[in-house]
């Protein structure tokens, strides 16, 4: 395909922390259904970009463990194989403020792009016939594990949403 090892490895970890967030979305969107489930149900929906930005975090976190101990400029440029993806995937943070969380819409379309590359990689090993069946294992092993780490943000930020909801209203009341 015309990766370095390096460069391939960057892409995993991109579809590794985001391209399942469109199946997350989808989910509670299912499970939220309409207004005359309850409202807990209803905020469900609301709290998808917080979980996608708490996401977006978290990969933050992963690319200073990465470069630590250097952090210098020539070190970081070294080390980006994708800069215009990686710049995209870490934008996801800004899905915390106000504009872009009331539009939890925007968050599935920003995720699409990462989504794009697992189908890519897809489509190229379904008409290529020199493709390696491990990009493929590989890609389905990260995207479960995508799943998986887009569900427990959302979770935790659900948790948080929930524990403050009933602090407020605990000091409403008393």
């Amino acid at each position: 395909m015309g990766y370095t090892l390096e460069s391939y490895f960057e892409r995993l970890e991109l579809i590794g922390f985001f391209a399942a967030y469109p199946l997350v979305y989808a989910l509670i969107n299912v499970i939220a259904g309409n207004k005359e489930k309850g409202a807990i149900q209803y905020r469900l929906r609301s709290l998808l970009p917080f979980g996608y930005a708490l996401t977006g975090l978290l990969y933050l976190g992963f690319l200073a463990r990465n470069l630590y101990p250097d952090y210098s400029l020539s070190h970081i440029r070294s080390s980006f194989y994708h800069p215009y993806l990686k710049i995209w995937a870490l934008s996801s943070i800004l899905f915390s403020i106000p504009f872009l969380f009331k539009r939890p819409v925007i968050s599935l379309l920003h995720s699409l792009v990462f989504m794009y590359l697992l189908v890519k990689d897809i489509f190229n090993y379904s008409v290529s016939s020199n493709s390696d069946v491990n990009i493929i294992r590989n890609d389905m092993k990260l995207y479960a594990d995508s799943f998986l780490l887009n569900c427990g943000a959302f979770i935790v930020v659900f948790l948080i949403f929930y524990l403050f909801r009933k602090n407020f209203q605990k000091r409403g009341k008393g």
